[in-house]
């Protein structure tokens, strides 16, 4: 039987701007089966949403009783300046809900900039794996790892990006299903 994985997350989960089947969920569940995984993957993106949103309809998510969740929401917190504490406990909130569960949980995170301050920067950096090791899930400390990647190595990563300069393209998509893909394999491997 198949494994159920909910993706619980804001736009990028979503697939915002792309056609239904180059969208994140679509492109992360193709790329499992191709890794002999047996495996439905849940959208539960939505645009827009903060980690407040993720709390308030974390409950409603978890009727389609999936076996294992991604919880990848912050972008939207970051956008709007929220305070860092805040973000915190939403996030507490949802990994509370799984545990309550019995889900095994991914913690995907993405760093701050440095436009809100350093005590910010820091805070909403560490919110992500300090709550990952207190509730025992996986981490991954950034979605948009190969966008940073191409950066850290002095190129652009426009190609990698829609005309926003926020959301990827399908291409970029699919470097971060690659990126993201060996530790969802990781925490299929907890539930099969």
């Amino acid at each position: 039987m198949a494994a159920t994985l909910l993706a619980l997350g804001d736009s990028l989960t979503q697939g915002y701007g792309l056609p239904a089947d180059q969208g994140f969920v679509p492109r992360l569940e193709n790329w499992l089966r191709d890794q002999g995984r047996d495996v439905r993957v849940i959208n539960a993106g939505v645009s827009g949403d903060t980690t407040a949103g993720g709390l308030a309809r974390v409950e409603w998510a978890l009727a389609d009783k999936p076996d294992a969740m991604i919880v990848a929401l912050g972008g939207n917190d970051l956008l709007r300046g929220i305070d860092p504490a805040v973000s915190r406990a939403n996030l507490e909130g949802i990994l509370k809900a799984a545990n309550a569960h019995e889900l095994p949980v991914l913690l995907v995170g993405l760093p701050a900039p440095g436009n809100y301050g350093p005590d910010f920067q820091r805070a909403f950096e560490a919110m992500y794996p300090e709550l990952a090791a207190e509730y025992g899930a996986l981490h991954v400390p950034n979605m948009l790892q190969p966008m940073m990647d191409k950066a850290d190595a002095g190129e652009s990563f426009a190609d990698l990006m829609q005309g926003d300069h926020i959301h990827p393209n399908a291409r970029g998509v699919e470097l971060i299903v690659e990126s993201l893909g060996p530790r969802v394999l990781e925490l299929l491997d907890q539930v099969e």
